[in-house]
């Protein structure tokens, strides 16, 4: 889709495709957040990380999801430190008292998903620390969007604040990003941590990893930026 040149930043950052749909967009981040459920239902201690991938993508197929515009990740252990573009170091099994998380980005006919959470087994307080910090700061930063009004520069570095005061380290090598009708790179390519106006429901994916200042462990937690009625 060609725009002319005088469209205003913000404008372009946030325009769409033929195809896009409230109700699609909708349909495709609820069968998302489902697959993230029913993937993590079925992770076990002992299970090799390369196999919790293989699951995750059967049970897209089996949704009737398509693989689509970026890997299924499992990340068990250590590799929750690791960002996204960084290969999991192979055969990590997750432990009795571990943490992992799924990153996932199906396509439902013409719109895009794109979910991720974090989940513990055992019982590490900090792991699940982590985890319940990194869902919470997705929200208090989600809640600050629908307050404030504020540019994604301004969320992030509000989420890198708390963070910090958290006692975690802001991962920013996931900083958020477009979601549209497939595929939204053609559209726009650029994060969310830079874009300097107030972005828009449902056109924007907000991302918040979370990292252990040891480098022993990380948490994840994205979805798309939504008012307060579709969360329960």
């Amino acid at each position: 889709m060609t725009m002319p040149s005088s469209m205003p930043p913000a404008l372009a950052s946030e325009r769409v495709g033929p195809a896009f749909s409230v109700d699609g967009m909708l349909a495709a981040r609820n069968k998302t957040r489902q697959a993230i459920a029913d993937v993590a239902a079925r992770i076990r201690p002992g299970m090799v990380e390369e196999d919790a991938v293989q699951l995750a993508r059967q049970t897209l197929i089996d949704a009737g999801l398509a693989l689509s515009w970026h890997p299924t990740r499992v990340r068990f252990g250590t590799n929750t430190m690791k960002a996204m573009r960084q290969p999991s170091e192979p055969g990590v099994i997750l432990g009795e008292h571990d943490i992992f998380f799924l990153d996932i980005a199906p396509r439902l006919e013409a719109w895009e998903g794109d979910g991720g959470q974090s989940f513990t087994v055992g019982d590490n307080g900090y792991h699940a620390r982590c985890a319940r910090d990194a869902e919470a700061l997705f929200h208090d930063v989600r809640g600050l969007w629908q307050r404030e009004g504020l540019t994604g520069q301004a969320l992030y570095a509000y989420a890198d604040r708390q963070a910090r005061a958290l006692g975690w380290e802001l991962n920013f090598d996931l900083p958020g990003h477009r979601v549209s009708d497939f595929p939204h790179a053609a559209i726009h390519t650029g994060s969310l941590a830079d874009l300097a106006s107030r972005p828009s429901e449902m056109r924007w994916i907000l991302e918040i990893h979370l990292r252990d200042p040891a480098g022993r462990f990380g948490a994840f937690f994205e979805d798309m930026l939504l008012g307060d009625e579709h969360y329960a």
